[in-house]
């Protein structure tokens, strides 16, 4: 059964008014989904889609995107429906046209997510749990963000690694970094800070306007250095963005050291959806935090 007809009907129902499909297109959007932009009368949408099983997935993703949104601190889009059929599950999301942010979009990005984490929660964690990538993601609350690291990121990526078959010095030294977890920590206990929990260059773009924005979140309330981390990853920000946060919201000198360990959760990550050479890229950075510990 072609799922669109559902769709259609979830936008009308959701938008209060008529809709019908008058063409759609297939886009580039990532590994995980199939995505297309549909286009009727004066309204444009952007949709993704997956097997029917990936409701929920879709269903945290609104969920985070309205966290964010409520904040008014960066733009993200904004969710209009989600929902599933016999043969798809999807999402459908305002349309933005987007490009590369440039060096103005990303100070303006920088001072923005400064003032997404000003937000805070009184625990770590969130209301539901979602998904990193393709990868289910704990949010079970907390008041110990030592133990949330722990039980409900680290350790669940090396559990995950244990099952694919991944042993010997990973796990080992994996779980000796587990223990000496408080050592990173001396001194300092982070604010539950609103975090978009998946921020790399890949999932932030900037409107003609040069409003940047933020999407794909993975969201949670959790230690800021954790999205400051993952910006360094795959390709990094510019220098300006961070400087602009900076400015905004000065860093512990210890996210020198931390931001591996943040980081680390992600190469475990995609160790375990990809293969390849993150094995060894994570057991170099277990080896790092420890000598630093």
């Amino acid at each position: 059964m072609d799922p669109w007809y559902d769709i259609e009907l979830a936008i009308r129902e959701t938008e209060g008014a008529p809709f019908s499909i008058e063409s759609r297109a297939a886009v580039g959007g990532g590994c995980i989904n199939e995505c297309h932009v549909i286009h009727g009368g004066e309204h444009d949408y952007f949709v993704k889609t997956n097997a029917p099983g990936r409701a929920e997935m879709f269903a945290a993703e609104a969920a985070g995107l309205n966290e964010i949104g409520r904040t008014r601190t960066v733009r993200v889009p904004r969710p209009v429906c989600h929902g599933a059929s016999p043969t798809a599950s999807w999402i459908v999301l305002e349309l933005l046209e987007l490009q590369s942010p440039d060096d103005r979009g990303m100070r303006a990005l920088g001072r923005g997510l400064a003032g997404l984490h000003r937000v805070t929660a009184k625990y770590y964690g969130w209301q539901r749990d979602n998904t990193i990538g393709s990868t289910p993601q704990i949010n079970t609350p907390s008041a110990d963000w030592i133990a949330f690291w722990r039980e409900q990121r680290l350790g669940r990526q090396l559990d995950l690694a244990a099952a694919n078959g991944r042993g010997g010095r990973l796990l080992e030294r994996g779980k000796r970094l587990m223990e000496n977890l408080p050592a990173l920590f001396a001194g300092y206990v982070p604010a539950p800070s609103l975090l978009h929990g998946d921020l790399w260059s890949g999932n932030a773009g900037m409107t003609g306007s040069g409003e940047p924005v933020i999407y794909d979140p993975a969201v949670y309330y959790g230690d800021r250095e954790a999205d400051l981390a993952m910006t360094e990853l795959f390709g990094g920000f510019p220098q300006s963005f961070y400087a602009s946060y900076r400015a905004e919201y000065p860093l512990d000198a210890g996210y020198a050291t931390r931001k591996h360990l943040y980081n680390l959760y992600h190469v475990l990550n995609h160790l375990n959806l990809f293969g390849g050479s993150y094995g060894a890229q994570a057991e170099r950075m277990i080896e790092q935090l420890l000598a630093a510990g």
